[in-house]
């Protein structure tokens, strides 16, 4: 049985799916209280990966794990503590969803910092490992739904400036694969998408995806940094409109690694809003 944490979000949903549809038996694990629709066969229970003893009964009779700290970059989250109980209960093996700031921003407390901790608990958790290091998410873009289905417009940051953003599908279908094959013991893999894509061309994206322009405006540094302060730190902040701003080297490297796991290029950003344009009329 494998254990998914984070199962309502962007990625858990995808790897929940793709587990039930390969004939595996799935626990999905989340702290929200509202019900989830879930593959016939998966079971759903509601734990806090901050009060690991809340775990106890999602891992009992479990093989694997899929670890994701909810967004949270760690905060509040006692790793060791909650590999412990899943070591205890018979666990074997982890997958963890972690950042590529543990490499191109390791001075960054909220990008760097507190991923590195998290890799460094599943290191020396006892458990055999593989750790996903993800760029820029395509969902991100959900930010946008709202003005999109309003006045079809995406208010944007540094609008022609660009990132190769991972389908979170993707990176779901990776995980899957760690989780059931021994040959990614051990390894590390850095996901992100075929080709560095900019705000502007995201917007040009969704709107072929609805048959209907949508106009991009471009905010300036001063007030994305006002928007984007009303519901993340100052930290936080600060390091994401430099990661947008003015990406490093890393940041921008396209990596092999999805399509060395999966047989396949990762998916485009267009395609990701073809999947999900729903969300936007």
């Amino acid at each position: 049985m494998i254990v998914v944490t984070g199962a309502t979000g962007n990625v858990g949903r995808s790897l929940v799916a793709a587990l039930a549809a390969a004939g595996e038996r799935v626990t999905a694990v989340s702290r929200g209280i509202a019900p989830v629709d879930l593959p016939a066969g998966v079971v759903q229970v509601r734990a806090d990966l901050a009060e690991p003893e809340s775990l106890r009964p999602a891992f009992e009779g479990a093989e694997a794990l899929f670890l994701h700290d909810g967004g949270t970059g760690g905060h509040g989250l006692d790793a060791p503590a909650v590999l412990a109980v899943a070591r205890d209960a018979g666990v074997a093996r982890v997958v963890l969803l972690s950042s590529q700031g543990v490499v191109t921003r390791p001075e960054s407390p909220s990008h760097g910092g507190a991923m590195r901790a998290l890799e460094d608990a599943v290191r020396g958790s006892g458990l055999a490992w593989t750790i996903l290091r993800a760029g820029g998410f395509a969902s991100n873009a959900y930010a946008w739904a709202e003005s999109v289905r309003a006045d079809r417009t995406v208010a944007a940051p540094f609008g022609d400036v660009g990132l190769p953003v991972v389908d979170p599908a993707d990176l779901a279908e990776v995980a899957a694969v760690a989780l059931r094959k021994d040959e990614h013991t051990g390894r590390v893999y850095e996901l992100n998408g075929p080709a560095a894509v900019t705000p502007r061309e995201q917007a040009a994206a969704i709107g072929a995806a609805l048959g209907e322009p949508v106009r991009f405006v471009e905010l300036t540094r001063e007030a994305a940094h006002a928007r984007m302060a009303a519901f993340m730190p100052e930290p936080v902040v600060a390091t994401t409109l430099a990661v947008l701003g003015e990406p490093n080297a890393g940041e921008l490297r396209l990596s092999p690694d999805i399509e060395g796991v999966l047989g396949r290029p990762p998916r485009t950003f267009a395609a990701w809003a073809l999947r999900n344009v729903e969300a936007f009329r």
